[in-house]
């Protein structure tokens, strides 16, 4: 049993024992019917009480306790074992009341009077017990099928991160590798400082936090190497400005955010000297904003079409919130929730 359940049984006890024997409180009228039979004496209704709070007790952790024969043969759908040892303890419980309290308080009346009596108290006790514990059974049993469901979603959404991921970084290397290759034939010795840069660009790439969340400012010291090897290649016709304060550089966001909104905002927009690709990236409200201007490519170079679904999705699971896109004739812009 759980810290719970132990107080409820024990809370559940203190009113049954208190139930089953305020009716001897009626001897207190001296004319009444309960008068006639048992002569009202407080420390003998304090033993009443105390066996009574024991035996439900008892009858809980039993049936509660999982180390239990009573849970185990419980569990095991051994119903007649179950049953017959929850009698035998209760047949125990009811002789031996009776006869120590015949013990104890000296009466005149024979043993089998109080054996009785014993036997109506601890009788109703059990029922209500049992009542308690089949309900205390199916709040445990639901509260474990939410814990089991939670494990499986839980599973089920590191499954299916890890699926987006293997997606993810072959898509951010084949990407690399063609940048690259435009760099090595524009500017060989250029090309030996682009592979420098990317090598520390895929350190990052590679070794994401355990959790898959990241600081923005992690993100953005990766994003700036990133822009550099955007720089190399396209020289003065790519621009970026960023603009965001210091207390939000501790927000997380899942890792590897910003580079493939770059690389798309690259990959689909014609850069020219005359016309340069200008990326802004910028606090707003409570989502981070990275923009730029529009000059798409009327056939721009092959892609799966993952990128933004991709990174939606990995936003859906990390942060349960999605990001937001809009687009207009002259500018692209994704915004970014952050988590605190």
């Amino acid at each position: 049993m759980d810290k719970n359940e132990r107080r409820i049984s024990w809370y559940s006890s203190l009113l049954i024992a208190l139930l089953v024997n305020t009716p001897k409180l009626l001897a207190l009228r001296e004319k009444g019917i309960v008068a006639q039979y048992w002569h009202f004496n407080p420390f003998e209704l304090l033993y009443q009480f105390l066996f009574n709070l024991f035996f439900c007790g008892l009858i809980f952790h039993l049936n509660l306790t999982p180390s239990s024969k009573l849970y185990i043969y419980r569990e095991r759908h051994k119903t007649g074992l179950y049953v017959a040892l929850n009698v035998l303890i209760f047949l125990f419980a009811v002789f031996l009341g009776g006869v120590l309290q015949n013990k104890l308080f000296l009466s005149a009346q024979l043993p089998r009077i109080y054996i009785v009596g014993n036997f109506v108290r601890l009788f109703l006790s059990s029922i209500l017990t049992g009542i308690l514990i089949k309900i205390i059974l199916l709040v445990r049993a639901a509260k474990n099928k939410e814990v089991e469901n939670e494990q499986l979603k839980v599973a089920y959404m590191q499954t299916e991160l890890e699926l987006l991921k293997e997606q993810m970084n072959p898509h951010f290397l084949f990407n690399s590798l063609s940048s690259l290759s435009g760099v090595i034939r524009e500017n060989p010795a250029l090309a030996q400082k682009y592979v420098r840069d990317l090598s520390t660009v895929f350190r990052y790439a590679l070794n994401p936090s355990k959790n898959n969340l990241v600081t923005l400012d992690d993100e953005l010291k990766m994003l700036k190497a990133f822009a550099q090897l955007v720089t190399m290649r396209l020289e003065n016709a790519f621009k970026m400005e960023i603009n965001i304060p210091d207390e939000v550089l501790n927000y997380k966001l899942p890792h590897l955010t910003l580079q493939p909104l770059l690389e798309n905002a690259v990959k689909h927009n014609a850069a020219t000297f005359t016309k340069p690709l200008n990326v802004k990236l910028y606090i707003y409200g409570d989502f981070l904003v990275l923009s730029n201007n529009l000059n798409e490519i009327p056939r721009p170079e092959s892609s799966n079409g993952m990128g933004l679904a991709n990174l939606n999705e990995r936003f859906k699971i990390m942060v349960k919130k999605e990001i937001e896109i809009s687009k207009s004739q002259k500018e692209f812009l994704v915004k970014i929730p952050l988590k605190a």
